[in-house]
């Protein structure tokens, strides 16, 4: 049977969301996506207020349902490093030079970070090349705080260039096994991949989509929404010369375009020249064009102009298959905003030759003692059955103890002597009887707490979840337009009305706590219900 699953890439002002179906031999389909427009610049300090929203928003339009999400994170919230690392030593050794490598190249206290590594090969010099990513647990705790109050799971926290690399290898396998750079060219920032064999080198350049609406802004002395709506309606990419466009506006901005096209240009050599003395790489033959700024009409032929290598703008569909119910039309539009949907995919399948993952420590403690779940209750189960069968036991010897007992009491007349023994007979018996007690004690107090729990859940209504359980005191969720309600009471009071025909309840006991909405427009909506138990 297929497996689904989801893939959410945050971007600088762009999210996207995903659905993929994994088939036999790790055949993929897109079955579904959409993206959504963040209300301002993504950060830390907003993920709370913009990336729920948009999520939600996203959930609204398109009907995918929430669940477990692999997400990506953009390039310039990671620290990437390459180091070169010795096996001498074992394993134990190998982690501990790892962790040095971090504490003397990423500018924050190790215990404020969050670290993944990735072995990528074998040096020259019989060493591992090892790629390290980090990044500060305050940020990637906030995304994943916001992915939660949306209603998904995040299972694991890739890096976007990482992401889009492993979709390049799994797209294009022959020309990963040379030298290829990926320019994915964002709103914030451009993502530089060079990709070669087993060998990966990514960079962060602070030069996009947002540096030419800012120097248009400056140039024709408007707004940065003016701006980027010129940019949209007339940007180009000049090729030089001496050839003016007819439109004045349209050249000027061209122009502009061309400036920071060369300042980016510039950028990308000096990254490919660290890459081939640091790394001994080759010179890269194609270059890749994917990101929502790189839709700049003649782009591609500017980068074959500047770096006289073959340009091709990456499509990350290639060995990827599209549901029919995916409007074609759009998709064409959007392909560059998914590349590294696709690498996450890939990564949620374990088919990705990259695996990093940040997940933050909140969460990855969460699942700890979710997974502990199952072993509790077995535990539980071994326990009561040692108890069933103690007290069986404990029957049997009773039952013997009774007839000697009985047989002593016959002969106690002729037999005074054995009176002793009768009376310890006796006091074993009244023994076995407290323990057999014991026994049936913590067996009824087992079905109270079952009987309660099937008196609370079958009180909930379909599409109801219970988020909170202490005491007397149970929190319940539920998505506001799932829950069909009758009789013109509310979802609480319907809960209320039958957790007091419950015979584990006391029904003078049942009140509604409090009531919120949580997410945009109120499309989640929780109550809490006190109550004593009989």
């Amino acid at each position: 049977m297929a497996k689904r699953f989801l893939t959410l890439n945050i971007g600088a002002t762009t999210v996207s969301l995903a659905e993929y179906e994994a088939g036999a031999k790790g055949a993929l389909t897109l079955v579904n996506y959409g993206t959504a427009k963040l209300g301002a610049p993504l950060d830390s300090g907003n993920a709370g207020t913009i990336l729920s929203p948009a999520l939600l928003e996203i959930v609204r339009e398109k009907g995918i349902r929430p669940g477990k999400v692999a997400m990506s994170v953009s390039g310039q919230m990671v620290f990437p490093k390459f180091a070169a690392i010795p096996m001498a030593g074992g394993e134990e050794k190998f982690e501990q030079m790892v962790r040095y490598e971090i504490e003397q190249n990423i500018p924050f206290p190790i215990d404020e970070m969050v670290c993944d590594r990735q072995v990528l090969g074998d040096t020259e010099n019989g060493d591992k090349s090892v790629m390290i990513v980090a990044s500060k647990v305050d940020q990637i705790e906030a995304l994943t705080s916001a992915v939660v109050s949306a209603g998904f799971s995040p299972e694991l926290v890739d890096v976007s260039p990482i992401a889009l690399t492993n979709a390049f290898r799994f797209n294009r396998p022959a020309e990963a096994e040379g030298c290829s750079v990926i320019l994915d060219i964002g709103a914030k920032t451009t993502s530089l991949v060079i990709v070669e064999g087993d060998k990966l080198y990514n960079r962060s350049i602070p030069v996009a989509g947002n540096t030419v609406t800012k120097e248009i802004s400056q140039a024709f002395g408007c707004s940065a929404d003016e701006a980027e709506a010129v940019k949209i309606e007339k940007g180009y990419v000049s090729l030089g010369g001496v050839a003016e466009d007819e439109d004045e506006v349209a050249d000027r901005v061209s122009k502009v375009c061309r400036a920071v096209l060369t300042r980016l240009n510039a950028e990308i050599s000096r990254s490919i020249n660290f890459y081939r003395s640091q790394q001994g790489g080759s010179a890269p033959t194609k270059l890749y064009l994917t990101g929502g700024s790189a839709l700049l009409p003649q782009i591609d032929q500017f980068f074959v102009d500047s770096l006289q290598i073959e340009v091709e703008f990456f499509n990350p569909f290639e060995s990827v298959a599209v549901s029919p119910k995916v409007n074609a039309d759009a998709l064409d539009a959007d392909c560059a905003l998914l590349a590294a949907s696709v690498g996450l995919a890939l990564h949620m399948t374990g088919a990705a030759r990259f695996a990093i993952n940040l997940l933050p420590p909140s969460i990855v403690a969460e699942r700890a003692e979710r997974a502990k779940i199952p072993v509790v209750a077995a535990a539980g189960v071994l326990l009561v059955a040692a108890f069933a069968l103690a007290a069986l036991a404990l029957k049997n010897e009773t039952d013997v103890i009774v007839a000697q007992r009985d047989a002593v009491a016959a002969k106690v007349s002729a037999l005074s002597s054995f009176d002793r023994k009768i009376k310890a007979a006796e006091e074993k018996f009244a023994l076995a009887e407290a323990e057999a007690g014991q026994v049936r004690r913590l067996l009824e107090a087992r079905s109270v707490a079952v009987e309660r729990g099937n008196a609370v859940r079958s009180a909930l209504m379909p599409g109801m979840w219970i988020e909170k359980w202490e005491g007397g005191r149970v929190t319940v969720r539920y998505w506001k337009d799932r829950v069909k309600l009758t009789g013109g009471k509310t979802a609480g009071e319907t809960v209320v009305e039958k957790l007091k025909g419950k015979s584990a309840v006391e029904p003078g006991s049942v009140k509604i706590a409090d009531m919120s909405a949580i997410g945009k427009d109120g499309q989640v909506e929780q109550f809490t219900v006190e109550m004593k138990f009989k």
